[in-house]
């Protein structure tokens, strides 16, 4: 049995507590423990899943084999290094860390210690994804030539200090990166901070072209009043839409057929 726990149980950090607590009745994982500095948080948790609490994460460093790491971005080196060092696998949400250097340093620290270090990019793993994934390899869009993806949505103090192409854009990215199987050629970006409370880019525009010749475009904000998740496929026969949160996606083919796929 592997014995896990949990550092930061925020939103994401709750979630990943509770899906623990799934596979622990499945005998498949022990959840030994939750950390966070804001330790009634994590009593609260730790009652909810019936487990224990921690206000150190270090305190869960002998007692895990594997941990997820819910922190802000900006703590993911510092707490992901400690466990890695000390030779535990790590699921850290994503973004992976702040900046491309400390991410590197995790990888290479992972590398020499042999342990697992995987990041939380869940929209792999949506349904409508997995089913995308499908439709543009087996053929049914014909060849991609264009994908366009939004991600907008209104402010959120929460993630305020963390810029907006790691926080939301790096979803979409991973997405079409995984989609398309191809090199990235060339990148134009712009992203800049509009909302006042903002301490960091909260809008941001990015162009995609790759290897393949497919052209990708992202819009991501957390300007607008609505939620929005969606992300279009353009192919030579075929066009198929994708909504991230009803997890559906509408096609239109040749003969502009609609079909939606849950």
């Amino acid at each position: 049995m592997i014995k896990v726990g949990v550092v930061g149980v925020g939103n994401m950090g709750f979630h990943h507590a509770r899906i623990y607590s799934q596979l622990a009745e499945s005998g498949l994982v022990e959840l030994v423990g939750v950390a966070d500095i804001n330790y009634e948080r994590a009593l609260s948790v730790a009652k909810t899943f019936k487990t224990k609490a921690f206000k150190d994460y270090r305190e869960l460093l002998e007692s895990v084999d594997a941990v997820s790491i819910a922190t802000p971005t900006e703590t993911h080196r510092d707490v992901a290094l400690k466990f890695i060092s000390a030779g535990k696998h790590v699921l850290v949400e994503k973004p992976i860390a702040s900046n491309v250097k400390e991410a590197l340093e995790l990888v290479k620290k992972a590398e020499e210690k042999h342990v697992v270090l995987m990041v939380g990019h869940v929209e792999r793993y949506n349904p409508a994804v997995v089913k995308l994934r499908e439709i543009t390899r087996n053929g049914l869009l014909g060849k991609p030539v264009t994908i366009t993806a939004k991600r907008v949505g209104p402010f959120n103090p929460g993630v305020a200090k963390t810029s907006i192409i790691v926080d939301l854009a790096i979803h979409d990215i991973d997405v079409i990166n995984s989609l398309l199987n191809s090199y990235v050629l060339s990148v134009y970006a712009r992203s800049r901070r509009v909302h006042p409370s903002s301490l960091e880019d909260d809008y941001g525009l990015i162009t995609l072209s790759y290897e393949n010749q497919v052209d990708a475009v992202v819009e991501t904000n957390r300007l607008t009043p609505y939620k929005m998740r969606s992300l279009e496929v353009v192919g030579t026969k075929g066009i198929a839409i994708l909504n991230y949160i009803d997890q559906k996606i509408t096609i239109y083919d040749e003969e502009w057929v609609r079909e939606a796929i849950i």
